[in-house]
Formats: structure tokens, sequence, C-alpha cells
């Protein structure tokens, strides 16, 4: 892999990992354009760890708000104002335990996919399709509102997402919605729990570390790292203010026709 290579790879990875464009499905699509089929499942992880960062420092001062409201609470000083923070707490919670049961037993199918761009095509299809169901309901649920069901629900449109194809913050935005969470919510809690998801990815990938820096050199590895870092920080806070706006849907306009021509051409 080359510089130029990781760093495309990288701002790609950038772009549609906050974008509701699914970024592990463009990965499939680039590689296979590039003929980097040989590169590890950690590379694309590696790049999904900077993106981690850029949520964690987007969403600082809600994590911050949590952690504070759990701290409180641990000292039985929690105030009313807490309450729906402590929810919020108790419903990553259960959306990472579904989103990890259903991501491993979905996992051993990812190489599939990886290998099969017109299958990614599909799927690309099936995120538009979704995306577009956002614009017949406006929510207007907090989180103590979604309950313990919705949580759920939300957790395994995650667990899904682990297919390329399927745009994880899409998906999951989209479910929030149509569930009723009100729209700056959605958006957060879409992000929130991907921060747990993200890191547990890393985790089962971390064994490959050797193979990745036998193909990747580490000046490489870290182009693509310092891209996807600096294009997803810019994409989140357009995202979100998509989101807030109601506009999640025009993405649709782009991934219908990538869908239909890449299926045709791969």
């Amino acid at each position: 892999m080359t510089g130029i290579q990781s760093l495309l790879l990288g701002a790609l990875q950038g772009v549609a990992e906050f974008l509701p464009i699914s970024s592990s499905g463009h990965l499939v699509l680039l590689r296979q354009l590039m003929n980097l089929a040989e590169v590890p499942l950690l590379y694309d992880v590696v790049l999904h760890v900077s993106t981690l960062i850029v949520v964690i420092i987007v969403f600082r001062g809600k994590i911050g708000s949590v952690f504070s409201s759990i701290w409180r609470a641990a000292r039985s000083a929690a105030a009313p104002e807490d309450r729906e923070n402590l929810r919020l707490a108790l419903y990553i919670l259960i959306a990472t335990v579904v989103t990890g049961v259903l991501g491993f037993g979905l996992s051993r199918f990812e190489s599939l996919f990886f290998n099969r761009p017109r299958l990614v095509s599909l799927l690309f299809l099936v995120t538009a399709l979704f995306l577009l169901s956002t614009l017949l309901r406006r929510g207007r649920r907090d989180y103590i509102q979604i309950g313990f069901l919705g949580a759920v629900i939300v957790g395994l449109a995650q667990g899904v997402a682990v297919l390329p194809g399927i745009s994880r913050a899409g998906i999951t935005i989209s479910v929030a919605l149509l569930l009723g969470l009100d729209r700056q919510r959605a958006g957060e809690f879409s992000f929130l729990i991907a921060i747990p998801a993200i890191l547990g990815a890393a985790l089962l990938q971390v064994r490959e570390v050797g193979a990745l820096l036998d193909i990747v050199d580490p000046v490489t590895l870290l182009v693509g790292f310092a891209a996807s870092f600096l294009i997803g920080l810019l994409s989140l806070i357009l995202l979100l203010r998509l989101v807030r706006k109601g506009r999640l849907a025009v993405f649709s306009i782009y991934l219908i026709p990538l869908g239909a021509i890449s299926f045709i051409l791969l």
C-alpha cells in the first residue's frame, strides 16, 4: 500500500463513517479498484479508531455529563436532572450488549462481503431505504421515553451494520427517529453507542497488528489515520447539522445510483 492509497482510504473513511453512506462498503469498493485485497481487516479498524477519537471530541460535553451523573448516583447524591443521563447510560449498555451478540454472529459472514462487492451494492440500497424512511416521522421523545425496547432495537440496528454497505450511522439514526427519539438525541445516541462498538472491534482485531505492519508501514498507516481524523471531524459536524434539520434522506440520492451502478459494473 502506498501513501497516496492510504490517504485516499483514510479520507474516504472520514467522510463515509459519519455521513450515512457506509464507510466499510466504500472501503470494499475502493480496495477492489486499488487491488488491495491483501490488506488485513485491522487496517479498517485503525481508521475507525481515528473516527472514534472524533466522536469523543465532539461529544465530550455529553460524555462528561453522563459520567458526572453516574458519579453522583454512586454517591447517592443524584439530582432530578441526572435521571435522563442515567437512563441514557443504561440504554448505551443495553444497546452495546445487543450489538455485541448480533455483531459477533454476523461477523463470520463479513469477509464474504469484502470479496463480493455486488452484495455490498445491494446493501447500499438497503441503507438508502432506511434514510428515506426518516421522512415519515419526526420524533419528539427523550431518552426516558424511548424505553428499554427502543434501546434493544437500536442495538440490533447497529449490529446489522457490521455488514459492509449498511451505514452504521444511517441505520441507527433512522431507527432512532422511527422510534420517536427527537433529532438531536437520535444523532447523539447513534454516536455514543458507537464508542464501545468500535473499541470492541479494535480489540477483536488487535491480534492482526503484526500482519498489518508487514503490509503497511507505520508512516503510511499514520497518513491514513490523520486523513480519517481531520476529514471525519468536518463530516460529523456537517451530519449533525443535517440531522437537526431533518435532511438525512438527502443521502439516498447518492446511495441509490451508487448501489445500482456498482452492482452492474462490479
